[in-house]
């Protein structure tokens, strides 16, 4: 029997929310082992002028405890 933990974490990029969501996983597996899915709880942007400066997203990813 497997047991998956879920946790929230928020990434940001500069280019879109594709990559924002590429360097929230790929940050996120350097410090947890067994990532298993994750999917978009938010999207946003922060605008500065009249310019969109940041994506965010907000990330729900689940992982695998070890036994």
């Amino acid at each position: 029997m497997s047991i998956a933990r879920t946790t929230e974490i928020t990434s940001s990029s500069q280019k879109s929310f594709e990559d924002a969501v590429k360097k929230g996983i790929k940050r996120y597996t350097k410090t947890i082992d067994h990532v298993e899915s994750a999917w978009i709880k938010e999207q946003k942007v922060i605008v500065k002028g009249d310019e969109i400066a940041e994506y965010r997203v907000t990330l729900k990813v689940s992982f695998l405890l070890k036994d």
